[in-house]
């Protein structure tokens, strides 16, 4: 089980979409994939289709102690991929687990169950909320990952280096084998010379981490979430759908050389 935090403390970068179409791109080629939505906003879980009154069980009781991740996985409408969802309680998590000696171990605490349980997935993709707290590190400390989503906007790289920072915390004090896994360029537009200006920026500050496979601009990624849908099953022609599948083989094949070296 491989296990990837998708993570960005700037909000509106593209993290849901992108662990909601990755995740359908890689269930649509037979792996096995399980998504957590670690957002209070729930979006995730809206886009995927599962309505709040679904949610029995959510990220936030596995956190705290109140449910196994078992207890809490629902199945979507895609097949191969399934979901714990996500709730407003996650904003309260930094509060509960504060005094906790084992706040941070979590998330890796509720694998390790899931583990033994003999329910198996290839893939786990953690939507990460747009902040570096608690339940944020509790998905870098469960992760052997990080995937960064990074809008080519101005002023992307503002703030990159706290995240990066946060990793190398991580590394060092809670989880030694956590590595970048990659960074996606997201919301590029062609029309836009700034698009190619970030772009160019990022590659020369990630070089091989940044994934040849841009994410464009595109309305139809921002209408699939409303029919609880992903783009992929919405609108698979669609410029970004083709974007994300290009993405998701461009993953697998990354982690085929990881895991031959």
């Amino acid at each position: 089980m491989r296990v990837i935090a998708v993570a960005n403390q700037k909000g509106g970068v593209g993290k849901t979409t992108t662990a909601i179409n990755l995740g359908t791109a890689l269930a649509a080629v037979g792996r096995r994939v399980l998504i957590l939505d670690c957002d209070a906003q729930g979006n995730a879980s809206t886009g995927l289709g599962v309505e709040p009154v679904a949610r029995r069980k959510t990220s936030y009781d596995v956190l705290v102690g109140d449910g196994t991740l078992a207890e809490a996985i629902i199945e979507t409408k895609v097949p191969n991929l399934d979901l714990v969802p996500g709730d407003e309680n996650l904003a309260g998590v930094e509060t509960i687990l504060h005094s906790d000696p084992k706040k941070n171990f979590k998330l890796q605490e509720a694998f390790a169950e899931l583990k033994r349980s003999g329910r198996e997935y290839d893939t786990v993709l953690i939507d990460c909320p747009p902040s570096l707290s608690a339940v944020t590190i509790n998905a870098m400390v469960a992760a052997n990952a990080v995937l960064v989503p990074l809008q080519c906007e101005f002023l992307a790289l503002e703030g990159l280096s706290q995240l990066l920072r946060t990793v190398d915390l991580v590394r060092n004090a809670l989880n030694p084998d956590l590595e970048i896994q990659g960074v996606v360029l997201t919301m590029y537009d062609r029309r836009n010379n700034l698009s190619d200006q970030v772009a160019g920026e990022v590659r020369s500050f990630f070089g091989a981490k940044v994934y040849q496979t841009v994410i464009p601009r595109n309305v139809k990624l921002s209408e699939a979430p409303s029919f609880g849908l992903p783009a992929i099953l919405y609108d698979h022609k669609c410029s970004g759908s083709e974007a994300y599948i290009m993405l998701a083989q461009e993953l697998m094949q990354r982690e085929r050389e990881r895991a031959a070296a």
